[in-house]
């Protein structure tokens, strides 16, 4: 174990630099922080390079391997910590390679530019929940390995393959194997609860205050609504995306 105890740290330094989606990008490193977080990384072999403790943090109950170790003060501790009151552990890990994807049986959740890092984890997370084989998520949304993303996905984003690219390529690749894929919107859409169960499916939401690119719901067979009956406007995307989720996976 090496002990750090100046925030100037050349180490403090770069894992700081994580925070940023540049250097997440270049490096292909990010940073995970919590007990919950780190055993889930563990326990599904996300590759996992350094180790961050809290003097005073226990953590000999964790299999890390060969695993280099940094014991750092509270302070150090701060620096490095996205959360008001940091949990006193934290990892650097290499972003995960997904697998490959049989597209003609899989279900799936497509994500148009959502940008509101809490709403994609917990998509994230609840396409976890309901099973699905990957998410795939369109440009302009918010960075996977956001901190913010990663926390809300309580460590979905470890249990399920996300893929990112191009969503009218994905959409074109999934009909020609009679994938269906269902848009969500609000005019020139079917009530949700008329669509039957199929036996493979993806599901294509967007952004949180422009919905999804009109492009895209040309490409889609279908598109879906969720009647509302009090006086809200609309449903948050990720409430709407799990209510649709489930129907959907029957």
């Amino acid at each position: 174990m090496k002990r750090i105890e100046s925030t100037k740290n050349t180490r403090v330094k770069q894992w700081k630099k994580l925070h940023t989606k540049k250097e997440r990008d270049k490096t292909g490193l990010f940073l995970i922080e919590g007990m919950h977080l780190i055993e889930e990384a563990l326990k599904f072999k996300v590759p996992m390079e350094e180790l961050i403790v809290r003097t005073g943090t226990e953590y000999a109950l964790l299999d890390v391997g060969n695993i280099d170790v940094y014991e750092v003060t509270d302070e150090v501790m701060k620096q490095i910590s996205e959360t008001e009151t940091p949990q006193g552990i934290a990892a650097v890990c290499r972003k995960m390679e997904p697998k490959a994807i049989d597209l003609a049986s899989a279900k799936l959740l497509l994500v148009d530019q959502v940008q509101d890092p809490g709403n994609l984890g917990t998509m994230i997370r609840t396409a976890d929940a309901v099973g699905l084989d990957a998410v795939i998520l369109g440009e302009g949304c918010v960075d996977l390995y956001n901190g913010k993303v990663i926390r809300a996905t309580q460590g979905s984003l470890f249990h399920i393959p996300i893929l990112e690219g191009n969503l009218k390529e994905w959409i074109n690749e999934l009909k020609s194997v009679g994938t269906p894929v269902f848009g969500t919107a609000l005019e020139g859409a079917k009530n949700y609860k008329e669509i039957e169960a199929p036996h493979s499916f993806a599901l294509l939401v967007g952004n949180e205050g422009n919905g999804v690119n009109p492009e895209l719901l040309k490409e889609t067979d279908a598109n879906l609504y969720i009647p509302i009956y009090g006086n809200a406007e609309s449903l948050n995307v990720s409430i709407a995306t799990g209510i649709l989720l489930y129907h959907l996976r029957g």
